[in-house]
């Protein structure tokens, strides 16, 4: 399916081109139902709309010539239906995107002009511990198939607007369905995490400056359900942020490309003001440990013009049991 196939149409009043008929909006997908114009004039039924992506005629099955009506396309390619332009020699409009309903031939609506469409870009992130390989389906459609923890998806495009997620095993059990907002053009990463009571998603945006005149992009994010409120910590006596709690996601900070060591700690140390960019660290320091008691660290090779966002994941089921997955963006 092309994502960027989108039609815009305006619909006048829902009526037929004769104006007496109204006109019937296509049903859900897979519920099926009639067409234009509910019945045929001799009285038959009409023939429902087919489950999705199963093809299938649309009314009246064969036109007066004798010649096959062309058939629904799969789920999201549009195209028209019978029977293909009406008599005034005006376009039909073509099917919307799967579930989002509209009228059909002729609809007494107009054509403006093929647009893209509204899209956001996602990817997703495995942070649920001790659960096997998950599956997400958004509105229905597989987005991953099989993610294991510590993991995450490439990016891809989704509606915006609100869309339902499915997380389930790769034998279909539901752990979790739930609606989230997306934002036209926004960037997002939708994490699985833990909860008391099961698996929950966490909607965490992505959108930074790009780095510019040199500089990189640094940031943590904390998914460890078993870790308390946590400082990021240098050996040099720097507190990169301080109390990073579960869900919370710390502001981008501009970092100079180079060779950190950063330790997570709990401890009473005042952070470094949230407007000062992080500079480099000088070499002696590297392996030396800070004198605060530290439960993780991370060695990470800044390179410029880069986005990092690392994200601590739990790694046992003890507290304060975490490890680093990161993410580099360009």
């Amino acid at each position: 399916m092309d994502p960027n196939r989108f039609y815009y149409v305006i619909a006048s009043a829902g009526r037929s081109a004769s104006g007496s008929e109204p006109v019937i909006p296509l049903p859900y997908p897979g519920e099926g139902g009639p067409v234009y114009p509910g019945n045929d004039p001799a009285g038959e039924p009409v023939i429902p709309l087919p489950y999705p992506g199963e093809g299938g005629p649309v009314y009246p099955g064969n036109d007066p010539a004798g010649e096959p009506v062309i058939p629904l396309p799969y789920p999201g390619e549009g195209g028209p239906v019978y029977p293909g332009n009406d008599p005034a020699g005006e376009p039909v409009i073509p099917l919307p995107y799967p579930g989002e309903g509209g009228p059909v031939y002729p609809g007494g609506g107009t054509v403006i002009q093929p647009v893209p469409p509204s899209t956001a870009r996602v990817r997703f992130l495995n942070a649920a511990y001790n659960y096997p390989a998950l599956r997400i389906l958004v509105d229905g459609s597989r987005f991953a198939a099989r993610m294991r923890y510590a993991s995450v998806t490439g990016c891809g495009l989704v509606h915006s607007g609100h869309r339902t997620i499915t997380v389930t095993n790769s034998n279909g059990r539901v752990y979790l369905r739930k609606t989230i907002p997306f934002q036209a053009n926004s960037d997002s990463t939708v994490a699985v995490i833990n909860t008391a009571s099961g698996l929950d998603l966490l909607q965490i945006a992505d959108r930074c400056c790009p780095p510019s005149n040199g500089w990189s992009s640094f940031r943590v994010v904390n998914l460890a359900y078993n870790s308390g409120p946590l400082d990021v910590i240098m050996s040099d006596g720097r507190v990169v942020y301080s109390d990073l709690r579960f869900k919370e996601a710390a502001a981008f900070k501009r970092i100079v490309p180079g060779t950190y060591q950063f330790f997570y700690a709990d401890t009473n140390l005042a952070p470094m003001s949230p407007t000062l960019a992080i500079e480099r660290l000088d070499p002696a320091w590297l392996g030396v440990y800070p004198p605060q008691e530290t439960f993780g660290s991370l060695l990470l090779n800044i390179n410029q013009g880069e986005i990092y966002t690392v994200c601590l994941l739990q790694n046992g089921s003890g507290r304060n049991n975490i490890q680093n997955l990161i993410l580099v963006d360009q």
